[in-house]
């Protein structure tokens, strides 16, 4: 692995720095979105600047990070580790996989559970919309696409229109959240329509 190469790309959607470990809960929270997303790496020892500071004990990070991955996500993450040494420094990888058993929740400051994705550079609090389509992705549900006026309805305000929002859509119907939540989650499911999430809303488009 090349660090410095790995450093210089920034944090994305796969990649975080960390300075140091300092919260179960925030840590829980980064590792929650990796493996609710495509997976990724934290580098421990690396300022948010991208500066390598190295770590004081790789052996305390270590400790932290297990016990954020075993008693502040749920189900439980299984981190792999790895040292790398530049300079004298010792900067801890732990490689966080994609999850089979998603959606992972964290513990929260709050204690209460919440369910998180990665959003470029940053892990984001998951809608209702995206964390049932994350569990019924994972249970392999059998979706049947009910092609009723209600999705034709949402189908032809896309074709003319750019996107939507969930609220949007519970106008355009006078439908409950909950029904049109439903029908969103089927259409993601089947392909039909993608979601977005951005830091501060939460869209759909035509696929």
């Amino acid at each position: 692995m090349n660090l410095r190469k790995l450093i210089l790309a920034g944090e994305s959607v796969t990649l975080d720095f960390k300075k140091t470990i300092t919260s179960c809960e925030k840590i829980a929270k980064t590792m929650v979105s990796f493996a609710n997303n495509r997976g990724g790496r934290l580098l421990i020892g690396v300022a948010d600047d991208g500066i390598i500071k190295g770590v004081k004990s790789e052996d305390e990070e270590k400790y932290m990070i297990l016990q954020a991955a075993h008693f502040y996500c749920r189900p439980q993450l299984e981190p792999y580790f790895d040292e790398i040494t530049v300079d004298d420094k010792i900067v801890v990888v732990v490689e966080i996989k994609e999850s089979d058993s998603k959606p992972h929740y964290a513990l929260g400051e709050d204690k209460k559970w919440w369910v998180y994705i990665r959003v470029k550079d940053h892990s984001v609090l998951a809608s209702k919309v995206v964390v049932d389509v994350l569990r019924k992705e994972t249970k392999g549900d059998n979706i049947f696409l009910e092609y009723s006026s209600k999705e034709k309805a949402l189908l032809e305000y896309l074709n003319t229109n750019d996107r939507i929002t969930l609220p949007e859509f519970t106008h355009l119907l006078n439908i409950s959240k909950r029904a049109a939540s439903r029908i969103l989650v089927n259409l993601v499911l089947m392909g039909v329509i993608r979601v977005h999430t951005t830091e501060k809303t939460e869209f759909y488009t035509a696929s």
